[in-house]
């Protein structure tokens, strides 16, 4: 980095990406990156797919709190981007929180989490606002809504932090789209979770990773500890076959999720079991509503289903087969 290049940052506030490597961390950083942000991007293995001038690298644990803050003494923004698989909540997502509240409240930051709608429970109403209440009667609503507790008596001893929930996220690896209801789309094949006519909340990445930004760019208005919804793309299975038809250029088949096979299957394989408990959620009509974020921004504006579900599909060229993994590791013609 040249000297123009370090007084630029100087000047410019500054944001520490914990978890960078994961779906949300990525985009975050490259969302700061692109508002001319200073980012300082940790995670546990070393580079990052696009490197800028304005991104920082630190390898290291997010639990390494005294590396992290020893690198990092100052700093203006927090963003939390580390998740833990669901077979480890128990065991680290306590340790998590409890670092990122330090970290946060050492650096004299301010805290940005991603929520979810877990916390409202098996049974969650079809219109979750911010203050809709949350229900523990699922594991993972009773962990998510101590991890919500704890941040919230942190900003009590001096922390400042504001929770941004949003819908199961379109974009990355390792969501439902990839893996399960666009795993056969080179078949020809979309996977329908549920009932196709339940409204679901989304959350485009890129587009989250904006309003993190422009979040952060007013955290001088916020109160010490502030809860807003993201709206994002509210769309059924139905609405989610469509856009894949549109954007494939041809018919495509619809295939229930088979849940008894994937539970028999679960037996042998905890993440799967741990996935399988969310079932609910592709059973339960829901969507957001933002009023706070929409007081605070103004209008937000959201790509379209079709822009966002766009890198899931591959369209041939003329005379080109569409290509599908086999089960030995090689790709053949289908």
């Amino acid at each position: 980095m040249n000297l123009a290049s370090k007084a630029r940052n100087a000047q410019s506030p500054s944001v520490l990406v914990l978890g960078a490597k994961g779906r949300l961390g990525q985009a975050a950083v490259e969302a700061f990156a692109a508002a001319g942000w200073r980012v300082i991007a940790q995670a546990r293995s070393v580079g990052y797919d696009r490197p800028e001038q304005n991104i920082e690298f630190l390898q290291c644990d997010v639990l390494d709190t005294a590396r992290i803050l020893a690198a990092v003494p100052r700093v203006d923004v927090v963003v939390h981007a580390v998740n833990p698989d669901y077979t480890r909540w128990d065991t680290l997502l306590p340790p998590t929180t409890e670092a990122v509240i330090r970290i946060a409240s050492a650096s004299q930051a301010l805290l940005m989490v991603p929520g979810n709608v877990y916390n409202f429970g098996a049974d969650l109403p079809p219109v979750l606002a911010e203050d809709t209440p949350f229900v523990a009667n699922t594991t993972r609503a009773a962990q998510r809504i101590a991890m919500e507790e704890s941040l919230a008596v942190a900003t009590q001893q001096g922390l400042r932090c504001m929770i941004l929930r949003a819908g199961d996220f379109i974009g990355g690896t390792g969501t439902w789209l990839d893996m399960a209801i666009t795993k056969s789309l080179a078949k020809g094949v979309v996977t329908h979770m549920g009932p196709d006519d339940l409204p679901h909340a989304w959350a485009y990445l890129p587009d989250l990773a904006r309003i993190f930004v422009r979040v952060a760019e007013q955290r001088h208005r916020l109160p010490a500890f502030e809860v807003m919804h993201y709206p994002g793309i509210t769309a059924s299975g139905k609405e989610v076959h469509a856009a894949l038809e549109q954007l494939s250029g041809r018919p495509l088949k619809a295939k229930a999720m088979p849940w008894l096979l994937m539970q028999a299957i679960g037996l042998f394989s905890p993440m799967l079991r741990a996935a399988i408990k969310m079932r609910y959620l592709w059973q339960r009509p829901h969507q957001l509503q933002g009023e706070k974020l929409e007081k605070l921004l103004g209008k937000i504006s959201t790509s379209s289903l079709q822009d966002a579900l766009r890198s899931y599909v591959k369209k041939p060229q003329a005379g080109e087969d569409f290509l599908i993994e086999t089960g030995t590791g090689k790709r053949s013609g289908f």
